[in-house]
């Protein structure tokens, strides 16, 4: 009963990711235009958003992702509906959160221009317009350094919605680093230690965390308390 209970859990969560994919598709596109008398025989409708949801949840619930799973990009795009007064255009962020992660492959370092590769081929396939696909991939690869220009709204609404994490509480904190060391399990300790540290002093060592009024009220403080802590610990 209780697995039974979870495959149902799991697949109304997929359901739900599927939906909001699809709605965010939707809106992104904008209204379709008004067919002519003479060209309304041949007007074709818009692409099924389905069928590009469920290509990314298969590549979010790939068996070497432990932290970058689907329960992260669910935690993105809520954060995203938290933040969305900042951003000039929510839905092309929300885009940008599907496709951020979505070629995640731990040993290799060029996921991020990867996946923004992928959403340059499937975004106009899907009907999305051309400015809003290179807007959606210009935002997939921000989020390689996570720091947004003082006037790029929309990359301080996608950086803080993943960083997001970073000021979770105690117990979400430390399995979110449990899950991030799984995923490099191929990593001796000491090199991973040591890569590890520096990439939260990299992150520690930015004037700002979190760009928009909410993070930088809301998180900043407590992410970075939570990432000295642990960066202590990988000292020890």
């Amino acid at each position: 009963m209780a697995d039974h209970s979870e495959t149902t859990t799991t697949r109304d969560a997929l359901d739900s990711l599927r939906t909001r994919f699809a709605r965010t598709l939707e809106a992104a596109r904008g209204p379709a235009p008004t067919p002519t008398p003479t060209a309304s025989a041949s007007a074709s409708p818009s692409p099924d958003p389905l069928p590009y949801a469920d290509d990314l949840l298969r590549r979010w619930q790939e068996p070497q992702r432990h932290y970058h799973t689907v329960t992260h990009l669910t935690a993105v795009l809520d954060r995203i509906d938290t933040l969305q007064e900042y951003a000039d255009d929510p839905d092309v962020v929300r885009l940008a959160a599907w496709f951020h992660d979505a070629v995640y492959l731990p040993d290799r370092s060029e996921n991020e221009d990867r996946s923004a590769r992928l959403a340059e081929r499937a975004l106009p396939e899907a009907g999305l317009p051309d400015a809003k696909t290179a807007e959606v991939a210009r935002l997939v690869r921000l989020t390689v350094s996570h720091d947004p220009a003082d006037d790029d709204r929309d990359g301080q609404v996608l950086c803080d919605a993943d960083l997001a994490i970073l000021a979770a509480p105690p117990s979400a904190y430390a399995a979110y680093a449990a899950g991030v060391r799984e995923e490099y399990h191929f990593v001796p300790n000491d090199v991973f230690r040591e890569g590890r540290a520096a990439v939260l002093r990299q992150l520690l060592g930015l004037p700002r965390l979190f760009r928009t009024p909410h993070g930088a009220k809301e998180w900043e403080a407590t992410a970075r308390y939570n990432m000295r802590a642990e960066l202590d610990l990988l000292s020890v």
